[in-house]
């Protein structure tokens, strides 16, 4: 396959695992050709740690009223091809979903034809890629939006934050269908190791940034598959996600629990919209049944939900 494809790579205070990323992401035999790295302001020495390492040879400016980008060239580990390695340096930290919609729309205009979308603390097996791009070829008659990977906590048991979406038919089509080829249908999915064609970018815009965390993906992969498009999981393509538990977002009440309450809402306002108003209620009458400490946060989120709908941007070339 002679298609370009570019990795996207968002960071923030995580240096030391960003380097296991990059490193894997040199060590696939089927080589990216680009990598995004979109850095969200860290503030523990990420930029140096990168110049020490020889992925850049020149730091972003001190202050940043904007992101600052700049492009290097560093070596796949497999073969000694060139890989662009696209720095940007945001002037502010946007969160996840901001710094995907950067990534996304920043490969979008250098004209990749692959994004592979993926968290610093994510660790792609060395055949990752190959064997998403591989799925693809040979489906190539089926109308492909994402593929997306197996992703399994560090002791090898599945992550339970990225297990992708299933339900029994996806657009018309059961998700097990095609099974004995070794894809599920899958209707959403995180990214934690998710590959996208430039053509459905151009399509269905990019991910949202004001989702600032968590769910972004859900809505992003939801988006593609509610247009007409199919979701494959691969179960050969297997990454790693180190996390430091195993976890998802159901039973987390620090200072993400408002994004995972108001964007989960946003998702049926933008998706289910029949049903937004019923979930809106229900989130509310379930208050009293939350810890107590997050009983303020849990009605500011749902009353935000309602207040302001998001808007999908898209690329303009």
């Amino acid at each position: 396959m002679k298609d370009t494809v570019c990795a996207v790579v968002v960071t923030y205070n995580r240096k030391q695992l960003l380097m296991e990323c990059l490193e894997s992401l040199r060590k696939q035999t089927r080589p990216v050709q680009g990598i995004y790295l979109i850095d969200n302001a860290s503030t523990d020495g990420m930029p140096d740690l990168l110049l020490e390492k020889g992925y850049i040879n020149e730091l972003p400016p001190k202050s940043l009223n904007e992101p600052w980008e700049k492009e290097f060239e560093i070596k796949n580990l497999t073969d000694g091809s060139p890989i662009r390695l696209h720095y940007v340096r945001m002037h502010e930290n946007t969160g996840g979903a901001g710094g995907f919609h950067e990534g996304v729309k920043r490969a979008y205009e250098k004209r990749y034809d692959w994004l592979w979308l993926m968290d610093d603390d994510t660790i792609p097996t060395n055949e990752g890629l190959n064997h998403m791009l591989e799925k693809i070829k040979s489906f190539k008659d089926l109308n492909i939006g994402f593929v997306c990977s197996k992703v399994i906590w560090t002791d090898g048991t599945p992550h339970i934050m990225n297990i992708p979406a299933v339900k029994p038919l996806i657009n018309g089509i059961p998700f097990n269908f095609y099974e004995d080829k070794g894809v599920l249908l899958v209707e959403s999915a995180s990214f934690v190791s998710l590959l996208v064609n430039k053509d459905i970018v151009k399509k269905v815009g990019l991910p949202i940034r004001e989702f600032f965390i968590w769910a972004d993906d859900v809505e992003y992969t939801l988006r593609i598959t509610k247009d007409g498009f199919l979701g494959l999981y691969v179960k050969e393509s297997i990454v790693f996600h180190k996390t430091n538990t195993n976890y998802s977002a159901a039973r987390i009440y620090d200072w993400r629990f408002y994004y995972n309450i108001r964007n989960w809402l946003w998702i049926y306002k933008l998706h289910y919209k029949k049903k937004y108003i019923f979930y809106l209620l229900r989130t509310l009458l379930l208050t009293p049944m939350l810890p107590l400490k997050v009983w303020y946060i849990n009605i500011k989120a749902s009353i935000d939900s309602f207040i302001r709908t998001p808007k999908v941007e898209y690329c303009k070339k």
